[in-house]
C-alpha cells in the first residue's frame, strides 16, 4: 500500500532483511557498499536501496548500473522488476530509454552498463547504486560520484555491492585507504537461511568445484591475493602429468582457441567429473580448415563422436565466409562422423571464473584432483606451468610469449561449459534475498 505522510512517500514491501543486509540499509553514509560472498543477498539489498531512495527522493532521478548490459538486464535490471511486481508497485518501463519511473512518485530510475563510463556525465543525481562493483572500473564510480548532486534531493547517496576480488581499488576505496563519508558493510558467509533453506548444499557442492583460494574468496568472502604471480597455481608436473589413453565409449572433447599463429586446440574425454587431456594441435599460421585437417589425420573416425568447444567469437563469420564453427561442422560432416554437438557459449566467461575452474579441477577446496594431462600435451603444461599475470595485476600476460596462453584457454573454455556451477533455480525469487 502506498501514501504520504509528512510529505513523504510511504511503501510496504514485503523483504525481511539477513542482519547484513539491514545494517546496509540503516547506514547513512553518502557513500556505502555490501561486501559478500556469492549467496549472500547483495542484489536483493542493492535493489531494495534503489527503491527505498526512489520513495525518499520523490520527482527526482537515480541510477542503476553493472559493468556491462547482459549484467545489467539479466540480473540487476530483473531482479528490481521481480521486486516490484510482487509488490503490486506501479511502475512504467522505456525499454527504448532504458528508463523506469515510479507511477506513485514520478521518480525514474535510469538502468545503465558502466563500461562505457564516459557516457555517464551528464545529468544531476540523487543517488546511484551500482553492482558488481569490484568488475567495474574505477573511473565509473568517480564521474558518478561528480553526478550526485541535485540540489532537490533530500536524500544524496552512492551505494555499491560486491563480492571480492583481492586488494583492488575497491578494496582500497572502501576498506584500506576509506576516506571520510565511506563505510561498507561486510557479510557473513553462510548468512542466507533463506537460500540454505531451499538449497542445503549450496555451498557445499561449491567447495568440491572451487579451487581452496577462490573458494575463501567467492564462498567466505575474503579479501586476499587470490593469484600471487602464476595464473594456474594449482598445477603440479609430478601429479597432473599421467598417461591417457582413448577410450572408443567416450565422446571426443575437442575445444579450440581461434588464434592464427599458432592455431591450438586440445581434445579430452571425461569420466564423470574427471577430465583427461589426450591430446594437442599446435599449428603454425593456420586455418580451421586445416585444424580439421589435423584432427582428422589423429581421429579419421571415433563412433562415440565429437564434442566442439571454444571461443565464442568462433561463431561468427568473417567478413566473407563462414564461421568457424560452420567449418568444422562441414569438415566432420564429410569425414563421416555421424555425432557432432557444438558446446559454445553465446559470450565468453569471465576469466577470472574460467581460471578458478581450471585450478579447481586441477585441486579443489575438498583436496578432488579432477583434471590430468597427458605427457604428449608439452605446450600445454608449458601454459600451466609458465602462464602469469601482469605485474600487480588480475590480467593475464599474453604479450610475454606469443605461443603462451591460447592451449589454456581452450582448457578452459571445455571446462566452463561442463563443469561451471550454475546458479540454482530461483536463486532470485521471493523466498532468497
Amino acid at each position: 500500500m502506498g501514501g504520504t505522510r509528512a510529505g513523504e512517500w510511504l511503501r510496504k514491501i514485503e523483504y525481511v532483511p539477513l542482519p547484513s543486509q539491514a545494517r546496509f540499509h540503516r547506514s547513512t553514509a553518502r557513500f556505502k557498499g555490501f561486501s559478500g560472498p556469492i549467496g549472500s543477498g547483495k542484489s536483493q539489498a542493492l535493489c531494495q536501496e534503489a527503491i527505498k531512495l526512489s520513495y525518499l527522493n520523490p520527482g527526482r532521478t537515480g541510477l542503476l548500473g553493472a559493468p556491462t548490459y547482459p549484467m545489467l538486464r539479466d540480473a540487476t535490471q530483473a531482479t528490481l522488476l521481480d521486486i516490484l511486481t510482487r509488490n503490486q508497485i506501479p511502475y512504467e518501463l522505456n525499454k527504448a530509454e532504458n528508463v523506469l519511473t515510479f507511477k506513485d512518485t514520478g521518480s525514474r530510475v535510469l538502468f545503465r552498463a558502466v563500461e562505457e563510463f564516459e557516457r555517464l556525465r551528464g545529468t544531476n543525481l540523487a543517488w546511484f547504486g551500482l553492482d558488481e562493483l569490484t568488475y567495474t572500473q574505477e573511473e565509473a564510480w568517480v564521474i558518478l560520484e561528480g553526478r550526485l548532486r541535485d540540489p532537490e534531493a533530500k536524500r544524496l547517496c552512492g551505494f555499491a555491492v560486491w563480492t571480492p576480488k583481492g586488494y583492488d581499488w575497491v578494496y582500497r576505496r572502501f576498506l584500506a585507504d576509506r576516506v571520510e563519508g565511506y563505510e561498507v558493510i561486510i557479510a557473513s558467509p553462510f548468512e542466507n537461511r533463506y537460500l540454505l533453506a531451499r538449497v542445503p548444499d549450496f555451498y557445499e557442492r561449491l567447495k568440491r568445484s572451487y579451487d581452496p583460494k577462490f573458494y575463501r574468496q567467492e564462498v567466505l568472502g575474503e579479501y586476499l591475493d587470490i593469484h600471487g604471480s602464476l595464473v594456474y597455481w594449482a598445477f603440479r608436473r609430478s601429479e597432473h602429468v599421467q598417461a591417457c589413453g582413448l577410450r572408443s565409449d567416450l565422446p571426443l572433447l575437442w575445444a579450440l582457441d581461434f588464434n592464427v599463429d599458432p592455431m591450438c586446440s586440445i581434445v579430452a574425454q571425461t569420466d564423470g567429473e574427471t577430465v583427461w587431456v589426450l591430446e594437442e594441435i599446435v599449428l603454425s599460421r593456420a586455418t580451421t580448415a586445416e585444424a580439421c585437417e589435423e584432427f582428422l589425420a589423429r581421429f579419421p573416425q571415433h563412433r562415440a563422436g565429437v564434442v566442439v568447444y571454444g571461443d565464442a567469437s568462433g561463431g561468427y563469420g568473417k567478413t566473407t565466409g563462414a564461421s568457424d564453427y560452420q567449418i568444422i561442422r562441414e569438415c566432420l560432416r564429410r569425414a563421416g562422423y555421424e555425432k557432432v554437438s557444438f558446446r559454445v557459449p553465446r559470450a565468453n566467461p569471465p576469466v577470472r571464473e574460467r581460471v578458478g575452474l581450471v585450478n579447481a579441477k586441477l585441486g579443489s577446496a575438498a583436496g578432488d584432483k579432477r583434471l590430468f594431462i597427458s605427457p604428449r600435451c608439452r605446450e600445454l603444461i608449458k601454459d600451466l606451468e609458465e602462464v602469469t599475470y601482469k605485474p600487480d595485476s588480475t590480467v593475464i600476460d599474453k604479450e610475454k610469449d606469443p605461443r603462451r596462453t591460447h592451449l589454456s584457454d581452450a582448457l578452459g573454455y571445455l571446462l566452463w561449459q561442463e563443469f561451471r556451477a550454475r546458479a540454482p533455480v530461483g536463486e532470485r525469487s521471493e523466498r532468497l534475498l
